[in-house]
């Protein structure tokens, strides 16, 4: 297992890292720096919105089918000649409940008709991520690294003509983003739909009311999670534009820096996405976990450190590179959010595991304190500080939730102390905060300067023996 998650890793990271941040970097960006923070900080708060109403529109079936697939692939046929039915009922409800939240939260007649194509989005997305649990769930991980990415590819292809093709007078308008990933998502759940179906021995679309019951009372621990963990991640730009006079500009600069962290992240739900069917076979097969556990937070913990820390060290410099307004206020609420980057990539560990293992009780309960948290720190940190209290109330929350989870995993598996392996991470971070403070005062460039400290990290790494390459090389060559 150890070598089927490690090949399949690293062909997900080479697909993504080709497509993803020139998305990010290049697409994202350049939108909102076209359309200005005005624009786009609305565009971000609605977007946020429709995500945190996902609740009504996945009720938890995506883990859910996921978990049961990769346990019970005979089941496949059943599940999805009445989940497909069961998908197209919430995103109707899902549909009509964000128009009725919005009426009452105010928004105007522009901003809801926004709404309702991001919603239409999420739609859209929710159906293609659930048909990609049932491929990775079959354990087909490089069909599901390409889907992984089809829809970004299409939407850098539109938006590219959008923005660079000069086929139009009128300035980019921030609904053409929006259209564009309507297209973009409407062709890769096509594809996704063909795919599954070939998998499957026979789809009888049905309306059984039985099954359709029991599956969201099965599923709503994990609706619930979704909807929790969507309220502490992402609730905080909706509460920049409704709490403040200027809220809007406050959510875009708050934007400017939140995508990186977001473009980070992507990379750890890689982990997560690879890492649920797996957990969730062996634990059902009742193999060990705790080389696998080890091996993946390893391989996810380090990267996130130097990504972090670097990030933290040229952070004002990373901000005037990408980024034309608002510089000064955005590069210190970077730093603080690419901190909390160390706890997310955690959490998709810790977190994932918990999930394969059915721990959906634990996981609630410890959600809703986060989002507890997280609303009480927002409330008492936006009227003062601005985006910037967002910031730090999302890194006091995520470091709660990750230290949280690690415990948590420890107690339900089992897992013995390795005091030998923390001491050594602790290490690591005090020697990488050094090579940030020496690379600094270096006399060049600070792109050359950020590179040195990048490389010199990675060979830390491997000089205190948290990576080993021989043990990688052999896990691919030779398996477990």
């Amino acid at each position: 297992m150890k070598k089927k998650f490690v090949t399949n890793l690293a062909l997900l990271i080479f697909l993504n890292l080709l497509i993803k941040p020139f998305w990010v970097f290049g697409i994202d960006r350049t939108v909102q720096n076209v359309v200005g923070e005005q624009q786009y900080g609305l565009y971000f708060a609605l977007f946020n919105f429709s995500l945190i109403l996902n609740i009504f529109l996945d009720f938890g079936i995506t883990n859910y089918n996921n978990r049961n697939i990769a346990q019970n692939n005979h089941l496949l046929s059943k599940y999805l000649s009445n989940i497909v039915v069961l998908k197209f009922l919430l995103g109707i409800f899902y549909l009509l409940i964000s128009f009725a939240i919005a009426l009452l939260w105010g928004y105007n007649w522009m901003q809801i008709k926004l709404l309702l194509i991001l919603a239409f989005n999420q739609f859209l997305l929710s159906f293609i991520l659930y048909l990609r649990s049932n491929i990775s769930g079959l354990h087909f991980f490089k069909t599901d690294s390409l889907m992984s990415v089809l829809d970004r590819s299409l939407m850098i292809i539109i938006c590219s003509v959008l923005l660079w093709g000069n086929i139009t007078e009128t300035p980019f308008k921030i609904e053409w983003f929006v259209y564009a990933q309507t297209a973009s998502y409407s062709i890769t759940a096509i594809v996704a739909f063909l795919i599954v179906l070939s998998k499957a021995e026979y789809i009888k679309l049905k309306f059984n009311w039985k099954f359709l019951a029991t599956t969201l009372r099965q599923s709503f621990p994990y609706a619930l999670l979704v909807l929790l963990m969507s309220l502490y991640t992402r609730f905080d730009g909706v509460l920049l534009e409704r709490l403040l006079l200027n809220g809007e500009k406050q959510a875009g600069i708050y934007a400017q820096a939140f995508r990186i962290l977001d473009a980070a992240s992507m990379f750890s739900l890689l982990f997560a996405g690879l890492l649920l069917p797996m957990f969730a076979k062996m634990i059902k097969q009742k193999q060990p976990i705790n080389q696998l556990t080890q091996l993946s937070f390893l391989l996810i913990i380090i990267p996130s450190i130097i990504v972090s820390m670097s990030s933290f060290f040229y952070r004002k410099e990373i901000m005037s590179l990408l980024y034309h307004n608002h510089v000064e206020i955005s590069s210190n609420i970077f730093g603080v959010l690419m901190f909390a980057y160390i706890f997310v990539s955690t959490s998709y560990i810790f977190g994932t595991l918990l999930t394969a293992n059915g721990s959906m009780k634990k996981l609630n309960t410890l959600a809703i304190f986060g989002v507890a948290i997280n609303l009480t720190l927002n409330f008492i940190l936006i009227p003062k500080y601005l985006a910037l209290g967002s910031a730090i109330a999302n890194l006091i929350t995520q470091s709660f939730i990750a230290i949280s989870q690690i415990f948590i995993s420890k107690k339900t598996f089992k897992f013995k102390n390795n005091y030998k392996l923390v001491s050594r991470i602790i290490i690591y971070v005090a020697g990488i905060f050094v090579l940030g403070q020496i690379t600094r005062d270096l006399p060049y460039k600070w792109g050359f300067s950020f590179s040195i400290m990048i490389v010199l990290s990675v060979i830390f790494a491997f000089g205190l023996k948290l990576f080993n390459i021989k043990d990688i090389y052999k896990i691919i060559k030779y398996g477990d």
